[in-house]
């Protein structure tokens, strides 16, 4: 696992790689350091890593930089940071998690534990997902995402507008961020409950559900009871 910390205070990278280290302490990881926003983005292009601690003031530079390039790459996004005015800002972008300086172990071991565990939820809930087309990031509103396909290294969005936009994140990745609406009803399938008009008991006992928009979705037998139960 790589671990990239941008961070221009050397002391609070280091504290940041300590416990880091200490909380994957049962798994191997690589943990890369920066001091400023060049290096950082630099760093990505060279090894994206799979999390990434950002602060937002690098010597001046503004972190955001870094939202605005990536916001639709594969990896997550923890940010660690003393400007908590930014924090609904930075949840727009689709970060997992927004610590606040000063912090301590178990505020970090938190943010890192989401990480780890998609089913841990953030309190605060995305607007927004990021896609990258000819080169341009666009953000696409949660509110028109009906349903979210898994397609090899990629992920499909499909929104009520009838298109459909490819996403650079996986679903295990996107479940961490998406608001709690968004249920995984199948392994290859998140969708947003809203907009599940019942669920279909087919033949043989599998499982399906049909959508507002007349679409039919397949039910992972082992999702049945929880997304009937949600539905309730």
């Amino acid at each position: 696992m790589n671990i990239l910390i941008i961070e221009d205070e050397a002391r609070i990278a280091k504290r940041l790689q300590r416990m880091t280290t200490e909380f994957f302490t049962d798994k191997p990881v690589n943990i890369t350091v920066c001091d400023s926003l060049q290096t950082g983005l630099r760093e990505i292009t060279h090894q994206p890593p799979d999390l990434l601690l950002l602060d937002l003031n690098l010597n001046g530079d503004n972190g955001f930089e870094v939202l605005e390039q990536m916001v639709a790459a594969s990896f997550h996004t923890i940010i660690v940071s003393a400007n908590t005015d930014k924090a609904i800002t930075a949840f727009a972008y689709g970060v997992l998690d927004f610590v606040p300086k000063p912090f301590d172990e178990d505020r970090l071991f938190k943010a890192l534990t989401r990480f780890v565990s998609p089913s841990l939820k953030s309190d605060e809930g995305i607007k927004y997902l990021a896609v990258k087309r000819t080169g341009q990031v666009r953000l696409i509103a949660i509110s028109e995402v009906i349903y979210i396909k898994g397609a090899g290294i990629y992920t499909e969005l499909h929104l009520s507008n009838g298109h459909l936009e490819l996403h650079d994140k996986s679903l295990e990745h996107l479940q961490q961020l998406l608001p709690e609406r968004f249920e995984r009803i199948h392994k290859s399938y998140l969708a947003n409950v809203q907009q599940i008009e019942k669920i279909i008991i087919n033949p043989g006992t599998r499982y399906g559900v049909l959508l507002k928009t007349g679409e039919i979705l397949p039910v992972g037998r082992s999702k049945y009871k929880e997304l009937k139960n949600k539905m309730v």
